[in-house]
């Protein structure tokens, strides 16, 4: 994890390059703990399986119970741990816009010189 956090660190920050993360259902683990969350865009498909580690392991773990649904993606987006909540038939879509802000693509193209 300290690699890909660090690759991409300088991808970001030295070379000024925009990174999207698209969280799919199950997002866990590793993937979570790094380039899942470093994104300067954090996207969620609806109703994704999104946690650092499963249901089962942290009931066992902190001897708690885990609310019901408090690993979705509705409910992690209310508490702010990512940016939109996108279904795959639009995502194409929200990343050229995306892009477009970010200035990847021009917003005309014709006036491509």
């Amino acid at each position: 994890m300290a690699k890909i956090s660090s690759a991409l660190y300088d991808y970001q920050s030295n070379k000024k390059l925009f990174y999207v993360s698209i969280l799919t259902s199950p997002t866990t683990g590793g993937v979570t703990a790094s380039f899942g969350m470093l994104g300067d865009i954090i996207i969620a498909e609806p109703n994704s399986y999104i946690a650092f580690a499963g249901k089962r392991v942290i009931e066992q773990t902190l001897k708690k119970t885990v609310p019901e649904g408090s690993q979705a993606a509705e409910y992690l987006f209310h508490k702010g741990l990512f940016d939109p909540i996108v279904p795959r038939n639009t995502l194409k879509g929200v990343l050229s816009e995306l892009f477009q802000l970010h200035a990847f693509f021009p917003l005309n193209p014709k006036k491509i010189k």
